[in-house]
Formats: C-alpha cells, sequence, structure tokens
C-alpha cells in the first residue's frame, strides 16, 4: 500500500478547506516564449505564511490527539516550515516551540513569533536546530514536528498536486523545488495516481535542488538516502544535506526527474519573476524557474512551475537583485584610471552617460598608494541594457584612453 494514497490526499484537502486558500495559476509569458509552449505558475508565495509549508504543518497537528496537542509541538526551521507550524499551532490550539538557525532572515523570525511561537537559536545550522528539537521533544514530550518526512507532511503537501490538475487538467510537466523532497513526493504522489485513476496521459513531475545542496542525484544512483556536504547556497530553504526516508522511496519511485541548479540561475530567475511575472518569491521558491531557464531541453509544455515560497528579507533581496542583473549582463561594475586633473570625473560621466548608461553608484579616488601621483581612479556601478551594451561601454572607454578593469 502507497505510503500516501489519493483517498489520503482527498482527505487532507478537505480537512484543510477552511485553513489554506487556492493558489491561482498564472500565464508567464516569458517562460512560455522560452520553451514555445504554454507555461504556468502557481504561486504558493501568495498562500498563508507566504509559502506552502502550511498545509503539510497544519495537517500533521490537526491529526494529533488532543493529549498530544496538550503536551505542545516543536519544529526546526530555517523560516518557511517555522512559520507553518507557528500559525497550525495557534490555529489549533498548541503551543508552540521553534528552533531556528542563528542569523536566520529577520522577517521570517518576526512572522514566527508573531504568529505565537516561541522561538529559540541553538547554533547555525538547521542540523543543530533539528538536534535540539528533537532533544526538547524527549525532554518535554511536546511532539516533533518534521519539515517534509511524515505522511501527513506530505499528504498536506500533496493537495497542491489536486488544485494544479483542476486548474490545467492538460498539464504535461510540473516543475518544482525540492529540499528534503515532501513537496514534490506528495505533487508525485497526486498527480500519478490522479492520471491513473482519469486513464489519462502520464504527467512529468521534475525536481530543482540547487548545486550546491544536491543531496537527491547521489542518494538516487546509490538506491538509498545519503548525506552531502551542503555549501552555502542563496536557497537556504531547499538545503538539506539528506533526504528523508518517506520522501526518499516517493521521490525514487515517482518524480521523473531531479535537475540541480546555479546560484547564477537561481538569481535570474528571482529577477524574471519580479521583473515579468511580478512576483515576489525567495530563492528557494524560484528553483523550479531556475529549472526551466537552465533545463528547458527535459521540460514538456503545457508546463506548470511552482513558486514554493516568497518569503524574502528585503536586504537580501536587493542584493540578489543586483546578482540577477550581473549574470544578465545589465549590472556592470568598472573601475577607470584618469588624469587627476580639473573637470576630469565631469568628462567621464559624460562619456558614460552618452552611452545611455544609468550611473548607480560613483566612487572617487584620488590618494592611494597604488596610484601614481598624477592620476585618480572611478569606480563606477553601471545599469545597462545587456551583455551586448555593456561590452560597448567598456570598449569604448578604453578607446578614449582610460584604463578600464571590469572586477
Amino acid at each position: 500500500m502507497a505510503p500516501v494514497s489519493l483517498d489520503d490526499v482527498r482527505t487532507a484537502r478537505d480537512l484543510l478547506h477552511d485553513v489554506v486558500v487556492p493558489t491561482p495559476l498564472l500565464h508567464s509569458p516569458a517562460l512560455s516564449d522560452l520553451l514555445g509552449g504554454p507555461v504556468y505558475l502557481k504561486c504558493e508565495n501568495l498562500q498563508r505564511t507566504g509559502s506552502f509549508k502550511i498545509r503539510g504543518a497544519y495537517l500533521r497537528i490537526a491529526r494529533l490527539t488532543d493529549a498530544e496537542r496538550a503536551r505542545g509541538v516543536v519544529a526546526a526551521s530555517a523560516g518557511n516550515h517555522a512559520q507553518g507550524v507557528a500559525l497550525a499551532a495557534a490555529t489549533l490550539g498548541a503551543r508552540a516551540t521553534v528552533y531556528m538557525p542563528k542569523g536566520a532572515p529577520l522577517p521570517k523570525i518576526a512572522a514566527t513569533t508573531g504568529y505565537g511561537a516561541e522561538v529559540r537559536f541553538p547554533g547555525p545550522t538547521v542540523d543543530e536546530c533539528l538536534v535540539a528539537a528533537e532533544r526538547h521533544a524527549e525532554e518535554t514530550g511536546a511532539v516533533f514536528i518534521h519539515p517534509f518526512d511524515h505522511p501527513d507532511v506530505v499528504a498536506g503537501q500533496a493537495t497542491i498536486g489536486l488544485e494544479i490538475m483542476e486548474q490545467l487538467p492538460g498539464a504535461a510537466t510540473i516543475v518544482g523545488a525540492v529540499g528534503g523532497g515532501g513537496l514534490m513526493a506528495g505533487i508525485a504522489a497526486a498527480v500519478k495516481a490522479l492520471t491513473a485513476e482519469r486513464g489519462g496521459p502520464d504527467v512529468k513531475i521534475v525536481g530543482a535542488q540547487a548545486k550546491r545542496a544536491a543531496a537527491f542525484p547521489p542518494s538516487l544512483a546509490a538506491g538509498r538516502p545519503v548525506r552531502v556536504e551542503v555549501r552555502p547556497t542563496m536557497a537556504d530553504g531547499i538545503a538539506v544535506g539528506r533526504p528523508g526516508d518517506l520522501t526518499y522511496g516517493l521521490v525514487a519511485d515517482l518524480v521523473d526527474a531531479v535537475v540541480t541548479v546555479t546560484e547564477e540561475s537561481l538569481s535570474q530567475a528571482l529577477l524574471l519573476c519580479l521583473e515579468r511575472a511580478k512576483q515576489v518569491v525567495e530563492p528557494a521558491g524560484a528553483a523550479g524557474v531556475a529549472a526551466v531557464l537552465e533545463h528547458g531541453y527535459a521540460i514538456r509544455t503545457p508546463a506548470v512551475v511552482l513558486l514554493s515560497g516568497g518569503n524574502i528579507d528585503p536586504l537580501l533581496l536587493s542584493r540578489l537583485l543586483r546578482h540577477g542583473l550581473a549574470g544578465a549582463g545589465r549590472y556592470l561594475v568598472v573601475r577607470c584610471r584618469l588624469k587627476d586633473k580639473p573637470g576630469a570625473l565631469v568628462t567621464l560621466l559624460g562619456e558614460v552617460a552618452d552611452l545611455g548608461v544609468n550611473v548607480l553608484d560613483v566612487r572617487h579616488e584620488r590618494v592611494a598608494a597604488r596610484l601614481p601621483v598624477e592620476e585618480a581612479e572611478v569606480v563606477m556601478h553601471l545599469e545597462t541594457r545587456g551583455t551586448d551594451h555593456s561590452e560597448q561601454v567598456v570598449s569604448h572607454l578604453r578607446g578614449r584612453g582610460y584604463t578600464v578593469t571590469t572586477p
């Protein structure tokens, strides 16, 4: 018997009916043009708490006995699961304690405490938080709410699959982020079972992992869950070092492919979501879009790409947008040497303005040990129209006699 059946998912949907928002499915002209067929965005970034996590967290806590809820619940999370558990616990009258990494985004911490949870910071990593949360459960009797490796959590996330198939019955591919695997395992379980029941064509399920935190490809190759070293990634929400035992089995059986995406693809995906789809997403939430940008050859249309979360620190967003613009060739930093004489800086800026470039920042340095006495150095942060325009700027300035470097 399947660990998460279609009946389980339908029951979960009934229980979640008054709790979660059926999120919209929006057509993406930009991604459709890229793939040559219709592509839609499933906007779980607009879900309550800003991500899909409320679905699984609420279902898990709702199915506890009254005695279990009275003992409280405990979780470990970098942010989105934390918020889902906090809101679900408050709604169901349970006390929640959440262990979060030191350095977790401040908006996620504020939201978690705002939903009524007690937040503790045992260390800098999610793994340390998991250890602390499990110890808390042993010592207090609180119920540990796993972020992905539990049938109720998977069944809750699987309700997204039912929504997608109602909104786009002819979907050929569904793409979404993979961390521990609960989201795409659930969607795959629901969609594959539903298409089998209806006798319809199979829907391809594609998971996307950040290349710096990709445990599933080596696990699938080994035939069992294996732990990998997680390197720093902007997609902190899917930075999981080992698949769950339950989710590994479901992904291995039901998910057609798990691909990895680079940091550059993630930042460009985030920029595309903001500019072209008008959707604010966090890097992990844009992993599916990054997969379309990097692995479009593997995606049949009509396709649905999941935006799994939108909880991003505004300061991080500003840095990531600069990163995305740079990756798209639209953010250029140039370092120019010029003669240290009156009017030299004005002349340089005039040259740049004539090229149709927007100057975002200028730093003018006249005294430094590395500079000859007669020279100054100007560092300019420029917004251009793309790679060709950036190359034109550098070539023009060099042609005018400036010594130009692009760090």
